[in-house]
């Protein structure tokens, strides 16, 4: 009883507290206040690319949720990120719903408590859990609900995968980027569509931890297989290093935080060669890579600062039109 009534006087005074709910189907950590509040929002989007956080893009997500609830999502892990986004800003709270089970993805209370956030973050883990999980389920309508009201939404690693249009769903474990241009139908190059709609991520596929894990290759086979699988005509790429964040306002607008380099790429035409058992030639794809304070406005596919160049895959190696020919 003097339990119950010491975190009675708790919350009544104003203080922050922690309270944690594990469950069979997921778990809930909440850091702040327990009641939600209605905040006034700017809609934009965080595109983080794995590795160490960058405190510059949750602070941008802050301002933007207006000081209000800031819900992390995931199928693993802890509640890490609640005292981390917590004392980066003024926050009404901060909550992680690590969802365990399919069955979670339509529980009311995790769907309500997305649906009322003023800002979402997707952590890193395993995009195919996410894929396997969520897809197809409440959750894709709640994580809508939140992009529709305007409120900013981020991923890393993982959460960047499943923010485009299209994703590599990793649901037969990860591809590296040599055997996806020796073979672009191995049998890891597994790839989704339509999880979300978020503005400026139309016909668009993301790749993470980018130079750190020589993805360039991947990433170019990932763009050649949509347009000969006839899924788009044109495909567009966004490649971000670990420790970088792109920052895309309501306007399309993408600065960088962080220390490393982003890549934004898109295809000329279709693939010249893109078979089974056969090695990717694809010629001449764009890429503007971004760095320091450069931008890069997504509306109108352009760079603003950046570094151009094209990349051509030729029997499954890369070259590209910078000194050396360096793809990086």
């Amino acid at each position: 009883m003097k339990l119950l009534l010491a975190t009675m006087v708790f919350f009544l005074a104003g203080f922050d507290a922690t309270t944690a709910h594990a469950g069979r189907d997921y778990d809930h950590y909440l850091l702040g206040n327990a009641g939600d509040v209605v905040r006034s929002t700017t809609n934009g989007t965080v595109l983080m690319g794995g590795g160490t956080d960058v405190d510059a893009a949750f602070e941008w997500m802050i301002g933007k949720s207006g000081g209000g609830d800031f819900v992390v999502i995931r199928s693993t892990g802890t509640d890490a990120y609640n005292p981390y986004i917590y004392g980066l800003g003024t926050l009404d709270s901060v909550e992680t719903l690590v969802l365990k089970t399919r069955r979670a993805a339509s529980d009311p209370f995790v769907l309500s408590t997305i649906r009322n956030a003023e800002a979402v973050f997707i952590a890193g883990g395993d995009q195919g859990d996410y894929i396997r999980l969520w897809k197809g389920t409440p959750i894709e309508d709640a994580l809508q609900d939140v992009i529709a009201k305007r409120a900013p939404i981020g991923g890393t690693s993982a959460g960047l995968a499943v923010l485009g249009e299209f994703i590599f769903s990793a649901s037969r474990g990860t591809v590296y980027s040599d055997e996806a241009l020796a073979n672009p139908y191995n049998r890891y190059m597994t790839l989704d569509r339509d999880f979300l709609a978020v503005p400026f991520l139309e016909s668009l596929i993301t790749d993470s931890h980018f130079d750190t894990s020589d993805r360039m290759g991947r990433l170019i086979t990932f763009l050649a297989r949509l347009v000969q699988d006839g899924w788009t005509e044109e495909s567009f790429g966004i490649g971000v290093d670990e420790a970088t964040a792109i920052l895309v306002d309501q306007n399309g607008i993408g600065t960088l935080a962080g220390s490393g380099s982003a890549y934004f790429l898109r295809t000329p035409s279709p693939p010249q060669v893109c078979q089974r058992n056969k090695p990717l030639t694809f010629l001449d794809v764009s890429v503007c890579r971004l760095s320091g304070s450069s931008t890069f406005d997504l509306a109108n596919w352009q760079g603003s600062g950046g570094t151009s160049y094209s990349i051509t895959a030729e029997r499954g190696r890369l070259t590209s039109t910078q000194p050396g020919g360096e793809i990086y």
